[in-house]
């Protein structure tokens, strides 16, 4: 499906090359973060909380959900912000007339977020290593998950700069929805320690089996069905995709 590997070789060189000029507003923001989240949670607090049943201490039950938090984060923001300001200054018409399929064009500007929240991950991973002794339980499938999580959110960035209008509502989903939803999700807390009410509601949160996924990669520990998990993610990677593909091809907000 690729016929213009040159292009898109480019446009992704180019997007990957846009975060990386900026690192002290991409990268080292949310790694910041995640070591005074880890610090203050897991060191301070953490060390009097008895979470004894689940296996692991409350540092190395955190550190997976801050992972696919700044991994969701940084994914949608890379793209969001990108095609935005590509509308915004109308210079995205140079890649509309460029020789690239609307599928080019998107895995190009996909491969921007992907990078930015792989890096972020894998950063906040090293991190966590002067706190606790992380280890990786299955590598294969945290590849997996981090994958198809970067894939989900770029895309959803993607649609949220195709649905704004201006800088106001660029951040609108991901404060009001996304970012509300991955706290919900289980970052900081067992799902199966809420009341029996919410845990039924919280099966209707993607973010469960987004952040359960990475966290049995990382620690082998979950009350959840994995392949649940990793069909949920799968799905939801493939559908925001052939959409977001599906936009470019009817031009929705791109063409003046």
């Amino acid at each position: 499906m690729i016929n213009n590997p040159v292009g898109v070789l480019s446009l992704s060189k180019r997007e990957i090359l846009r975060f990386f000029s900026v690192s002290t507003q991409t990268i080292f923001p949310p790694i910041l973060i995640s070591t005074l989240f880890m610090y203050i949670f897991g060191v301070a607090i953490g060390s009097r909380i008895d979470f004894s049943g689940t296996g692991l201490s409350y540092l190395g039950f955190i550190v997976p959900g801050l992972m696919t938090m700044h991994l969701i984060t940084s994914s949608y923001e890379n793209t969001s912000s990108s095609l935005f300001i590509a509308r915004w200054h109308n210079h995205i018409q140079e890649v509309l007339l460029s020789p690239l399929s609307y599928f080019e064009m998107v895995l190009g500007l996909l491969a921007g977020g992907v990078a930015r929240g792989t890096i972020v991950c894998v950063g906040v991973f090293l991190i966590s290593l002067l706190f606790t002794p992380t280890t990786v339980y299955n590598p294969f499938l945290l590849i997996y998950f981090i994958l198809t999580i970067s894939v989900i959110f770029a895309c959803a960035g993607m649609m949220g700069a195709l649905w704004a209008e201006d800088f106001g509502m660029l951040n609108v989903w991901n404060t009001y929805v996304i970012f509300p939803l991955v706290l919900m999700g289980g970052v900081f807390h067992p799902i199966d320690m809420l009341p029996e009410i919410v845990q039924i509601i919280s099966r209707f949160n993607p973010m469960v089996y987004l952040v359960t996924g990475i966290r049995y990669s990382m620690t082998g520990v979950t009350h959840m069905s994995i392949p649940l998990c990793m069909g949920v993610a799968l799905a939801l990677a493939l559908i925001l995709f052939y959409t977001t593909v599906y936009l470019f091809k009817i031009g929705y907000k791109l063409r003046t």
